[in-house]
């Protein structure tokens, strides 16, 4: 009797994982397909993108296509640019977001409550919508046409999520840990740097991994301030091969697949890190 029942569950729990299997396929073929295609069109020539009888595959492999970006463009400056935009935009917001979610997490003071709510709110304005004050503002202080007007928005812009999200990894942490350390003669600073952020490390890093993509990202704000075409960012410069009468696709794909390789590294070096951060950065206070 015991077996008639185990066999059937068995049997029941291998079709659920393959099901389950199936589905994790799809998902992944739908997510990378855009991917595989853009690197085939990549690799192919102007005549065959726009022959009618193409296919999705290169007749011939054209890996020359990925070298002669570099020539065409200043591939390599947009690249610097980006990589000074996303790290100095993402090194003010945690700097300036750390103590913020420390002070949220550990400190009661009056007004608490809607401060959060208005972090919360400020989430939802995207940039297109305050463009223009954005340009004035910039205008203003001096920063229209300049790599730090930009890291300086950006960091702005990442600056509630990072708040929100690090006050939760935070209070995920026992106070009792902080409170250990200040009987051993610590001050409130020296137990944040020597205890709480070494465990928070997590959730600091998740944080740190979607700043910087989102301003490695970010588009209109770049496109409009940045007129110099050797201070534009990798996001903005690969517009060189989408001209007024042509656009060089198999050119305009090679400089998109560069613009992705380095998240990707990002990604896989911090990938450990990423579940275990998003999961503590989720904690109700």
């Amino acid at each position: 009797m015991t077996e008639t029942v185990k066999k059937p569950l068995s049997v029941k729990k291998t079709v659920l994982r393959v099901l389950l299997y199936f589905v994790v396929l799809d998902v992944c073929v739908i997510t990378l397909y855009p991917y595989f295609a853009m690197l085939c069109t990549a690799l192919k020539s102007r005549v065959e993108i726009f022959s009618p009888n193409g296919t999705i595959l290169p007749v011939t492999a054209l890996w020359s296509n990925f070298i002669d970006i570099w020539s065409r463009a200043p591939m390599a400056q947009y690249l610097l640019n980006s990589v000074l935009i996303a790290g100095g935009s993402t090194i003010i917001a945690m700097l300036c977001g750390i103590p913020a979610a420390y002070a949220l997490a550990r400190m009661r003071f009056k007004g608490q409550t809607a401060f959060l709510g208005f972090i919360i709110v400020s989430q939802m304005f995207a940039p297109v919508v305050l463009l223009i004050g954005i340009y004035q503002v910039m205008q203003t202080l001096g920063l229209t046409d300049s790599i730090l007007g930009l890291v300086f928005i950006n960091a702005a812009f990442n600056q509630a999520f990072t708040v929100w999200l690090l006050r939760g990894t935070f209070m995920s942490i026992s106070p009792e840990m902080e409170q250990a350390a200040t009987i051993d003669g610590c001050s409130r600073t020296q137990a944040m740097l020597k205890i709480l952020i070494p465990v928070a490390a997590p959730g600091i890093v998740t944080t740190l991994i979607f700043i910087f993509i989102n301003a490695w990202n970010e588009y209109t704000v770049a496109l409009c301030l940045i007129s110099t075409d050797t201070l534009k960012p990798l996001t903005v410069g690969i517009n060189t091969f989408n001209g007024y009468n042509m656009i060089e696709w198999q050119y305009l794909f090679a400089a998109s697949i560069f613009a992705i390789i380095p998240v990707v590294i990002l990604f896989m070096c911090i990938e450990k890190n990423l579940v275990s951060g998003l999961a503590s950065g989720g904690v109700k206070g």
